[in-house]
């Protein structure tokens, strides 16, 4: 029998002890070692069968140890164990969630932002119990969509910063184009010169003829974007005699950058977890793994 998924989190990291780098695979067969599970425990597959218990709960236990710091991912999914993951399995304990919580910050913040139930808000006496015994089933299930879309969106952040920025400013003007910007208009969203497109990347025409357009710079970098970026590109926008303007990057904003409005000009600031959420719902560069139908009775069907 495949045991729980918090039960995973330990041998997942004592699997990375050694320091060298291991894909999902070989993972996965050192946890099937060390709960010394059948071929039939191997084989066993989730209630929705799309894949096998064991996959999946190695496969989450990763992106856990990945969120409290205790390992790092490549793009490519080949995990490797940091200093913190090595003190932790020195410190003698056993790595599951609740210490997780206890001792990493990162993983507190990661868990506050999909909403997982906080071990200190619950009462003693239901500590050791299921889930389902402290939320409705429908709880669950948003508590649940809301952490694999949470994790989704910080892959495809990883993977957005990894390409040339030709290609992100590219991916920017499309991704507009699906929200409904300039979408009606053929050829509506163009990419301008690299290098000689004067702090405007793309350029989206609303109507025919141009007369109302939306003029966009696309920053792929780590740095975070200050007031002195945002105000560079509304200078721009004046050369341009634009009054809109859509500022996406795959960091974040200063506050001060947050806050700073310019006259007779609408700017609009997009971060790099806003964006991925964005991708996310206009699925691009993401696809439908699979489709939960939640359906209630039609009480006007058995009406007389």
């Amino acid at each position: 029998m495949i045991p729980p998924f918090d039960q995973f989190i330990h041998p997942v990291l004592l699997s990375l002890k050694d320091g060298k780098p291991r894909d999902i695979a070989d993972i996965r067969k050192f946890v099937a070692t060390y709960f010394n599970l059948s071929e039939e425990d191997i084989l066993e597959r989730t209630f929705r069968g799309t894949t096998t218990k064991l996959y999946d709960r190695t496969q989450w236990s990763t992106t856990y140890l990945d969120k409290a710091g205790y390992i790092t991912k490549s793009q490519r999914g080949v995990s490797i164990i940091t200093a913190e993951g090595i003190n932790a399995l020195d410190s003698g304990n056993i790595i599951s969630i609740d210490y997780l919580k206890e001792h990493s910050a990162s993983f507190v913040e990661f868990a506050s932002k999909v909403n997982t139930p906080k071990a200190e808000n619950r009462k003693k006496e239901d500590i050791s119990k299921e889930d389902s015994e402290i939320e409705t089933p429908e709880d669950a299930l948003n508590r649940n969509f809301s952490v694999v879309n949470q994790n989704l969106a910080d892959d495809l952040l990883k993977m957005v910063k990894g390409i040339n920025p030709k290609r992100f400013e590219e991916l920017v003007v499309q991704l507009l184009g699906k929200m409904g910007y300039g979408d009606r208009i053929e050829e509506s969203g163009i990419v301008t010169q690299y290098a000689k497109d004067g702090g405007i990347d793309g350029i989206i025409k609303e109507d025919k003829l141009g007369l109302d357009t939306i003029y966009v710079q696309a920053k792929r970098w780590d740095n975070v974007v200050t007031v002195k970026e945002v105000r560079g590109f509304v200078g721009a926008l004046d050369e341009f005699g634009g009054t809109k303007g859509v500022f996406i990057t795959t960091s974040s904003f200063t506050k001060d950058a947050l806050y700073y409005s310019p006259k007779n000009k609408k700017v609009i600031l997009i971060d790099g977890l806003q964006l991925c959420n964005y991708m996310i719902e206009y699925n691009l560069g993401v696809s439908v793994k699979q489709t939960f139908e939640i359906k209630k009775i039609d009480t006007d069907f058995f009406e007389e």
